[in-house]
Order: structure tokens, then sequence, then C-alpha cells
């Protein structure tokens, strides 16, 4: 009994687990918000390329479709914790610090942008060939077509493609945790893991799977709208 009371007195009461679940849960959204912002403003144009100096795209250059393509192979090779020990001294020279959540959105930045470059290049290779030849014929130059053809008829497989990445960006946040970056994962190593507190990672792990569930959700509905 007396060691049943003793695990019992690590778990934080239901009633104050909002107070230290909520400022987390800001705390990851704040870190995938400002990863996605980078990572789509970087691995946009990066799939664009990647497409588009391949063999079926608009401008094919094999030696530039080979040294992009070897960096994006390259990006995605490395498991997220070891790709953010690694460039702990890239971290440092950013922002300074290798912890918190500015610490955390470098090495998710470097790890999403490959990651969606690739998804960008697959939603694009998915376009009718006819559809861009269509709109070369129409006397389009090489940005027209990016922009009115490709771009727009890939919308549906980018809204997906946008869904993915930012679940893997959500999961990834947690993985950050491990570094102090804060966030749900933080709580629940500091508090779940290190304290045994059963009642935050139970609490964390079911907002974690709430929240997959919810972009998951709003992302198939875009997509579902996007189609024609």
């Amino acid at each position: 009994m007396t060691t049943l009371l003793a695990i019992e007195d690590f778990n934080t009461p239901w009633a104050n687990v909002p107070s230290l679940l909520l400022p987390a849960y800001g705390q990851t959204w704040v870190m995938v918000a400002v990863t996605m912002a980078l990572v789509v403003l970087i691995g946009t144009p990066v799939g664009i390329v990647l497409h588009n100096t391949s063999g079926l795209g608009l401008f094919p250059d094999p030696r530039v479709f080979r040294v992009l393509n070897t960096i994006v192979n390259i990006g995605r090779s490395l498991p997220f914790l070891i790709l953010m020990a690694a460039i702990i001294p890239v971290t440092r020279f950013i922002v300074g610090t290798t912890i918190g959540i500015p610490a955390a959105i470098v090495p998710m930045t470097v790890a999403g942008v490959p990651f969606f470059a690739r998804l960008v290049q697959n939603a694009l290779r998915d376009v009718r060939p006819d559809v861009t030849d269509m709109g070369q014929a129409s006397g389009g130059s090489a940005v027209q077509v990016i922009r009115s053809v490709q771009l727009s008829e890939a919308l549906p497989a980018l809204a997906g493609a946008l869904t993915v990445n930012t679940i893997a960006m959500i999961e990834y946040s947690a993985i950050a945790g491990s570094i102090g970056a804060g966030g749900i994962g933080n709580l629940a190593i500091t508090y779940g893991y290190n304290r045994f507190d059963d009642n935050i990672m139970i609490a964390t792990v079911i907002t974690l799977i709430v929240t997959i569930q919810v972009v998951q959700f709003v992302g198939d509905r875009a997509v579902a709208a996007l189609t024609r």
C-alpha cells in the first residue's frame, strides 16, 4: 500500500494538468507553424526545380538535377534525432543557442525542407503531360507554365503533401523535446518520463493523437475541395 501511495504521489492531479499542457501545446504549434512557413518557402522552389530539371521537366538539366537530388536524399536519410545532434554547431551559429524553440526550429527546417521538396516533385510529376504541353503550346513562358499549369493542376496533391509534412513536423517537435525545446515532447519527457507522472504522459499522448487526427481530417477535406 505504501508503495502504491508513493507512486501516486508522482502523478500531477488531473485538475492541474491543463495548466502544464496548454502552454506546452502552444509552444508545439509555434515550432510547427514557424517551421512549416520556412519549409514551404524553401521546399516548394526546390521541388519545382527538382521536377523541371529532370527528364520530365520543362528545362532538363542532368547536372543540376543530380546535385539537388543528392542533397535531398542526404537530407532525408538521417533519422531526425541524429540530424538534430549532428547539426548542433550549425544551430548554435544561426540562433546562438542549442536549447529552446529557436534551436528546435533549425533542425526541424533542415529535416522538413528535403521531405517537402520531394513531395512537391512527386505532385508535379503526376500532372498530365498533355496539360503541360498545352500550356507551352499556348506560348506560356516556363514561369507561367509552372504557376498556371503545374502548380494549379497539382493543388490537391500539394495540399496532401502539406498535410503529411505538417504531421511529420508535429512528430519532430515532440522529439525536439529531448533537447529542451519546450512543447509537448519536453513536457512528456520532463514530467511523464523523468518523474514517472502517468497523468501527464497519458494527457500528452492523447493530445498528440487528437491533434494528428484533426490535422489529417482538415487536410483530407482540403484535398477533396481542391480536386476537380
